[in-house]
């Protein structure tokens, strides 16, 4: 019987979810946001179902308000291994 620490890909989830606050407007009224935070992550549903769950650790009081936005970015299985 082998240890192994390494997670297979199902384990892995497809998306970390990050949030940014808008922090004011650049020249041309543009939103300017802050460095995103990681708030959570988005899991593959199980069996044949399509779609994700969303985990949220955090929720930013800013989101509430609509004073900032989400996104969703892809997880590659080389990120578990950094």
């Amino acid at each position: 019987m082998t240890n192994t620490t390494q997670k297979s890909n199902t384990e892995l989830p497809l998306y970390r979810v990050t949030f940014s606050r808008f922090t004011g407007k650049d020249e041309q009224g543009n939103d300017i946001l802050a460095r995103p935070k990681e708030i959570g992550a988005a899991w593959s549903r199980k069996g044949d179902k399509q779609g994700a769950v969303i985990a949220l650790d955090i929720i930013p009081t800013d989101l509430v308000s609509r004073q900032g936005v989400m996104f969703l970015v892809p997880v590659s299985p080389r990120d578990e291994n950094a």
